[in-house]
């Protein structure tokens, strides 16, 4: 996709914002995400996961089940507190900048909700794991690998139903004008969606945003209050078309199945390792029966996770240009589009100047300059006008 120049939508003050912003949070998000990845390996790769999990199993008189369960909380709650340091850190940040508007009461709710529903899902799934491991020690992953990915489709129905409510509050967008703008682009698509809903994001953010969720009939179109309060009713029309487009192409299912063959993928590979009597020594463990080996299968999966994470973006930024062509041809306007590209931006601070490799390994969405390229070269050949640029007159 053709890269434009910021200049050409964004003033010199909004463009030393962003650099300065991307100053301050590039290396927090670079170092969060390296202690995570080198934490996991840590625990993994050295017999320090192993004893962990001993001893969280033995607070509940030890046994297979005590240490597959307390140990995968127990490790859980480990890389928690190493990522809290820099979590704080970031959420200071963001309060300079204006974009966070959490108390330190919410910060440490969400926080909290999100290790417990971590802990707890690792935690089933854990012991699961081993009691397959155990019992089925030569083949335990051909019931593990349909069933990681059975999980992964789980998940997805119960996503905006049972986990989303655990952090924001939703509610159907008000009769008006927008919602009947909204609702008419609804028909126009063709899409089946359950409601167009508004959730609480200013609770947290001054940020804007929206997104689709679910799949058949817990298929939604959610908007962040703050996009209501803040963006132009065109604006949002141009977000919920490009959300429209993810369900008319079906994107949400499409990566829920590739999740779920790539999670059975994962077993697959994991279960070929676990056969490396050498790793198993490195991780303080004899056989992969037991289950203070969870700590290196942890660590395999965040490894495989960190190689697969760039081709899983490259991914999602063409499904996502795809839906920005979608929402032009149902909208027909792409004024609006980059009027909703400039909004965005410039509400969240966002990356102006995206070096090519921090695109290449971290971005799921194509750089802003890009997207907008994309609306006026839309425009061109739709014999459309183009969009002003900044300094023309419209």
């Amino acid at each position: 996709m053709a890269m434009g120049a910021p200049g050409d939508d964004f003033t010199p003050d909004q463009i030393d914002r962003a650099r300065r912003r991307k100053a301050d949070v590039l290396p927090l998000r670079l170092t969060g995400a390296l202690l995570g990845l080198v934490a996991t390996c840590v625990l993994g790769l050295t017999p320090a996961g192993a004893g962990l999990v001993r001893v969280a199993g033995q607070t509940a008189g030890g046994g297979w089940v005590a240490e597959a369960g307390l140990g995968a909380v127990a490790l859980q709650g480990v890389l928690a507190l190493v990522g809290l340091p820099v979590s704080v850190r970031l959420e200071l940040v963001n309060r300079r900048w204006g974009l966070s508007t959490r108390s330190w009461r919410l910060f440490a709710a969400d926080a909290l909700k999100g290790f417990l529903v971590g802990a707890a899902l690792l935690a089933a799934v854990s012991v699961a794991l081993f009691a397959l491991i155990r019992f089925r020690p030569g083949s335990w992953w051909t019931i593990a690998a349909p069933g990681a990915a059975a999980l992964v489709v789980v998940f997805s129905f119960l996503l905006p139903v049972v986990f989303e409510p655990l952090f924001n509050r939703f509610r159907p967008m008000a009769d008006g004008p927008l919602r009947s703008r909204l609702l008419e682009l609804v028909d126009k698509s063709g899409v089946t969606v359950r409601d167009i809903l508004v959730t609480d994001a200013s609770r947290r953010t001054t940020a804007a945003n929206a997104y689709v969720s679910g799949i058949g009939r817990t298929r939604r179109v959610v908007v962040w209050d703050t996009t209501v309060e803040r963006a132009e009713p065109e604006e949002i029309a141009a977000i919920a078309a490009h959300e429209l487009g993810h369900a008319a192409r079906r994107d949400v299912l499409a990566a829920t199945v590739g999740g779920a063959i790539a999670a059975a993928a994962v077993v697959v590979l994991i279960s070929a390792a676990l056969h490396w009597s050498a790793l198993l020594r490195l991780a303080g463990v004899t056989a992969a029966t037991d289950p203070r080996s969870l700590a290196l299968v942890l660590a395999m999966a965040a490894a495989l996770g960190a190689v697969a994470g760039p081709v899983s973006s490259a991914a999602s930024r063409r499904v996502e240009a795809r839906a920005d062509g979608y929402a032009l041809d149902l909208t027909g306007d792409p004024q609006a589009m980059v009027a909703m590209q400039r909004r965005l931006a410039v509400l969240n601070i966002a990356d102006l100047e995206p070096r090519p490799l921090e695109v290449l390994l971290f971005a799921t969405h194509p750089p802003t300059v890009s997207r907008i390229a994309h609306a006026r070269a839309w425009a061109d050949s739709h014999g459309e006008p183009a969009p002003a640029r900044l300094g023309e007159d419209s």
